[in-house]
């Protein structure tokens, strides 16, 4: 078994929030779950994953999860942290999930958008994510400095952060919110027909 921590290089190489990041086939998720109690949060497990012979790494953490009997009588709150947006199928699979567990709040940032391009079905995957009531946003500086104080073996170095993490992150994000936009314009239609009582 790993150490629970992730090499330094591991996370530099593979978090990096390139536009054009060839050769990375690799996808890591980073994970925290908490469980809430009233107005407290307990921290239940950390830790991180890849994906491992054809198994995609969100599919892994779903089996994971399902494993634990989650009590149905309070909520969860789960936080993931992965090198890539998740592919159409997985998309699918954590909005099913979602809607199976409707005590269990999850939210992902994702370092880099996978295969979001024109024609492509990973867009639809990630808006059928967010109907599902996940939280998605693209990894900004404070999430790679809270990742690797969290995740990384950092033997007490500072986070430095690379060239182009601001830009590339406001570009990303920027992405991200074009393609779930036709989303918020319904909410913002639904919110104007509630308003004039149609």
């Amino acid at each position: 078994s790993h150490s629970i921590l992730m090499q330094r290089r591991l996370f530099l190489y593979n978090f990096r929030n390139l536009r054009k990041a060839k050769g990375r086939r690799e996808t890591y998720l980073c994970y925290v779950v908490k469980r809430r109690d009233s107005a407290t949060s307990c921290s239940l497990d950390f830790g991180y994953l890849r994906n491992q012979m054809g198994c995609h790494v969100e599919v892994l953490f779903l089996r994971y999860i399902s494993a634990w009997d989650l009590d149905p009588g309070r909520c969860y709150r789960i936080t993931w942290f992965t090198s890539w947006s998740p592919c159409y199928d997985c998309a699918q699979h954590i909005a099913n999930f979602l809607r199976s567990y409707p005590n269990l709040t999850l939210r992902i940032f994702m370092a880099r958008l996978y295969f979001c391009e024109d024609r492509k079905a990973e867009p639809e995957g990630l808006r059928r994510l967010h109907k599902a009531g996940a939280q998605i946003a693209i990894m900004t500086f404070k999430d790679f400095f809270y990742c690797w104080n969290t995740f990384v073996e950092n033997r007490e170095q500072a986070f430095k952060g690379w060239e182009g993490l601001h830009e590339n992150s406001v570009h990303l994000t920027r992405k991200l919110r074009r393609i779930l936009l036709p989303l918020y314009e319904v909410d913002d239609l639904r919110d104007a027909f509630k308003i004039l009582g149609l």
